[in-house]
C-alpha cells in the first residue's frame, strides 16, 4: 500500500520560511508528476507548485519567485521550500504524486500539513 506522509509545517510569522516535505513509502516501481496543493477552510484546493519527473517545476503566480519545489529521487520525496510567507498562504498543505506499481499510475494525496503565518 503506497502512502504520502508530509512534514514540516507550523506556525510562522509573516516575512519567515518554512520547508515542507512529503516522502513516498511502500511498494511501488516508479514516480513521475509530483505536486503540492493547497486548502483553506471554505476555499477550494489549489496547485501551488508541480514538478514532472524530467525536473521541470512550474508554479502558481501567487508564490513565483518565492517557492521552490523540488524532487529526491532516491528519498522518494518531494520538497517544497517557501520563503517570505504572507498571511494569506495560511492553509493546509498536501502533496500528491502520480506512482507506477507495476500495472498502471496511479494518483495518491497525503493528508496535508497545517502552515499558518501570522500577520
Amino acid at each position: 500500500q503506497v502512502q504520502l506522509v508530509e512534514s514540516g509545517g507550523g506556525f510562522v510569522q509573516a516575512g519567515e520560511s518554512l520547508r515542507l516535505s512529503c516522502a513516498a513509502s511502500g511498494s511501488f516501481f516508479s514516480i513521475g508528476d509530483m505536486a503540492w496543493y493547497r486548502q483553506a477552510p471554505g476555499k477550494q484546493r489549489d496547485v501551488v507548485a508541480s514538478i514532472d519527473s524530467t525536473g521541470i517545476s512550474n508554479y502558481a503566480e501567487s508564490v513565483k519567485g518565492r517557492v521552490t519545489i523540488s524532487r529526491d529521487i532516491a528519498k522518494n520525496t518531494v520538497n517544497l521550500q517557501m520563503n517570505t510567507l504572507k498571511f494569506e498562504d495560511t492553509a493546509n498543505y498536501l502533496c500528491t504524486m502520480r506512482i507506477f506499481d507495476g500495472r498502471r499510475w496511479n494518483a495518491y494525496w497525503g493528508r496535508g500539513t497545517q502552515v499558518t503565518v501570522s500577520s
